[in-house]
């Protein structure tokens, strides 16, 4: 029997938007125009991957509030090239802007978000709930073409607080005129998607694709958006 909840929350970035696709794609294009090959990357897929590296790292310290947004804009190009033993703090400067530019207007979607979203609107009110700032996750949602699936879109900046806090789903909840148990949140991340909705006391389901194995409770787990249809 499916529970009846009022409203979906939904991670957006490795969620909805394939933040995987969107900067790879993105990288191979910032290599061609800097051609990064001749200051000593040896080529875009090790770019690629390094950026994969550095970015997770620092992103899990941002996840456990150890270091701030801004820290990852500033280090994260200087990481990155310093593996290829390339200190050039200009060059970094410029990646780095031009990455924060032209990555969020990428439209590539985990594989069926569309499908999923027009599926579920039918049933629910959804609200994104992400940590990121305003006018960078509302210029991925146009880019995917997402916003009109979505009543609210409540960002870590504009609740004040970012996942895993339970003050950003306080904030989306009451933002719905909704109690925790008509809940549930769909993410792909154990600390501050699924963390976070436990600290709210938010039913959880945990977006695993790559069926990575952990001991968190979750009250669902799926490794592709369509199975939510046999779910909700």
């Amino acid at each position: 029997m499916k529970k009846p909840y009022k409203v979906i929350f939904f991670d957006l970035d490795h969620t909805l938007w394939d933040y995987e696709s969107n900067s790879c794609e993105t990288l191979q294009e910032l290599f061609d125009s800097y051609d990064l090959k001749t200051s000593g990357v040896i080529d875009c897929k090790s770019f690629q991957r390094q950026f994969k590296k550095v970015n997770t790292e620092l992103w899990e310290l941002y996840d456990r509030g150890l270091i701030t947004n801004e820290v990852i804009r500033k280090e994260r190009f200087k990481q990155i090239l310093s593996h290829f033993n390339i200190v050039n703090e200009e060059l970094c400067e410029k990646l780095s802007l031009d990455y924060l530019y032209a990555c969020p207007k990428k439209s590539g979607l985990i594989p069926f978000a569309q499908e999923t979203l027009t599926y579920l609107s039918d049933h629910y009110a959804m609200t994104v709930v992400t940590n990121g700032f305003e006018e960078i996750q509302n210029l991925k949602l146009a880019a995917g073409n997402l916003h009109r699936y979505f009543n609210f879109i409540v960002t870590s900046q504009k609740a004040g607080a970012k996942k895993p806090s339970r003050q950003i789903f306080e904030y989306a909840m009451k933002a719905n005129n909704v109690k925790p148990h008509e809940v549930v949140m769909i993410g792909d991340n154990l600390i501050t998607d699924i963390g976070g909705a436990l600290n709210a006391s938010i039913d959880t389901i945990f977006f695993n694709p790559e069926k990575t194995e952990h001991d968190v409770a979750v009250k669902y787990e799926i490794s592709c958006l369509s199975e939510l249809q046999n779910i909700l």
